[in-house]
């Protein structure tokens, strides 16, 4: 499934899927934004990606398709 990114658009948050042209949704906060897309993420086993108020990306959440997933350090 495609990624959802979280991006800022006019003072507002909205939650894209990953080369969509329109916004799945707006909202006034980021914080909504980010449950909306993680939800939408975890259902779809895709990957969250937060952009900051100036577009670049501050953070990413995968949840089930990591396609770099973190090494096992137990013995």
């Amino acid at each position: 499934m495609a990624n959802q990114h979280i991006v800022p658009n006019n003072g507002q948050w909205q939650v894209k899927r990953e080369n969509a042209t329109r916004a799945t949704k707006t909202f006034d906060t980021q914080k909504e934004a980010i449950a909306y897309g993680r939800n939408i993420a975890i259902h779809q086993e895709s990957e969250l990606v937060i952009h900051d108020r100036h577009g670049r990306i501050r953070d990413k959440d995968s949840y089930g398709n990591d396609p770099c997933p973190p090494k096992d350090t137990r013995f």
